[in-house]
């Protein structure tokens, strides 16, 4: 009897965001969802800030994208697709990516 390998763990990728140029960020943000289809993104979260609870953040707004692994991650984010929009995000917002494995 072999032993089933366990599943991929599941991958995030946090973004904490601050809009500088809200039409140009409109327009980035609308592209994004098709980048992620060949990877399984899903974006579960986009908000934006309601209340500090502790401490100061320098960002207005959040997103959060899961994936089946940090490979996906990875390749989403290396992919030609995502890859160009990379200058209009930088253009309309100054975005911190991170990416966490559960």
């Amino acid at each position: 009897m072999s032993a089933t390998p366990p599943a991929p763990a599941a991958a995030y990728v946090i973004g904490h965001i601050v809009i500088r140029d809200p039409d140009t960020w409109v327009a980035y943000r609308n592209q994004v969802p098709a980048t992620l289809l060949p990877w399984q993104g899903e974006i579960l979260v986009r908000g934006r800030r309601a209340v500090e609870l502790s401490g100061r953040s320098p960002f207005t707004d959040t997103v959060v994208i899961r994936f089946p692994d940090t490979a996906a991650v990875e390749g989403w984010y290396h992919s030609p697709a995502y890859q160009a929009l990379i200058p209009l995000r930088e253009q309309a917002a100054e975005v911190v990516l991170v990416g966490y494995a559960m």
